[in-house]
């Protein structure tokens, strides 16, 4: 069994999904069949958001091919079930659960990076209910075999349930209400060495960025149009600059935060970014751009 540790200070710049028509003929060069796009996107970016796993459950068969068509080092976010998020709001949790990580999560294996979990906008902070999930969430690869192990009858001959790689699991919070801005519901996801994601969502949506965990977790939705803007060069220097800080460990002197600061620590944090500026295709130029002004 292959095994991975945590990195120190390791940045993952990337885009959410890959398969977007429009893209086509602009990032994707014409004649590129679309069954290689993927294999095209992850030559250029170090990372990517798993969309479809947010819709619907997807096959193992598919998370096999995307390992395949990835190079090494490469590395998945995967999409948490909008079912558990936005339909059961984590109530009653205990087949869904169980049906997303059988459904071929682990077999990115190693390529397996966190596992963002975005909430609706109106859906307000129940810290109890969220304290339960996060004592349900798997914290290993070999944790997620097991749970998954609990599938039920819909998931009978298309169910995945081996841990090919030993890696922790990272889990990330996207929220969308004011309620959960607050030093409880940071303290709750420290608890849990969970993630609150930044997301930058042209002022729609509420921003802090309190470190809660060894990663931070980026998403840049556009910063002045929800989805279509695209990142100026004073933008994405302003963005490096503070991943340069989180990377090595650090945070931002003027950092947007709720609670107490976190410790700054030694070793250094990952710092995954992902681009959702789809809808113009800024989203992959940007994150070429940003990811030059991060290398070395």
């Amino acid at each position: 069994m292959a095994r991975q540790k945590r990195g120190t200070g390791r940045t993952f710049v990337g885009i959410s999904g890959w398969t977007y028509p429009g893209w086509r003929r602009v990032f994707y060069p014409e004649g590129l069949a679309h069954r290689r796009e993927l294999e095209y996107a992850s030559r250029k970016l170090d990372s990517i958001e798993i969309n479809g796993s947010f819709y619907s459950l997807q096959r193992p068969t598919s998370y096999a091919r995307w390992y395949d068509e990835t190079p090494p080092g490469f590395v998945f976010a995967v999409k948490g079930s909008r079912f558990i998020t936005h339909m059961l709001k984590l109530r009653n949790v205990e087949t869904a659960l169980p049906n997303f990580f059988a459904s071929g999560v682990l077999r990115l294996r190693e390529k397996l990076g966190p596992i963002l979990w975005q909430f609706p906008e109106r859906m307000p902070a129940d810290f109890e209910r969220f304290a339960r999930f996060l004592e349900a969430l798997p914290k290993t690869s070999g944790q997620a075999a097991e749970i998954a192990e609990r599938h039920d009858g819909r998931l009978d001959g298309r169910a995945w349930t081996e841990a090919e790689a030993e890696i922790p699991l990272r889990h990330a919070f996207e929220i969308r209400h004011r309620e959960f801005l607050g030093p409880d519901f940071v303290a709750l996801l420290r608890e849990h060495n969970a993630a609150l994601v930044f997301a930058d969502t042209a002022g729609r949506w509420p921003y802090a960025e309190d470190v809660t965990t060894d990663f931070a977790y980026v998403r840049l939705h556009g910063a002045e149009q929800l989805y279509a803007s695209g990142y100026t060069d004073e933008q994405l220097d302003w963005w490096a600059a503070r991943i340069r800080e989180w990377r090595r460990g650090c945070q931002p002197a003027d950092a947007t935060c709720v609670a107490d600061l976190a410790l700054d620590t030694a070793a250094g944090r990952d710092v995954y970014v992902y681009f959702d500026n789809d809808a113009k295709v800024h989203a992959p130029f940007d994150a070429i751009r940003l990811k030059e002004r991060l290398s070395g």
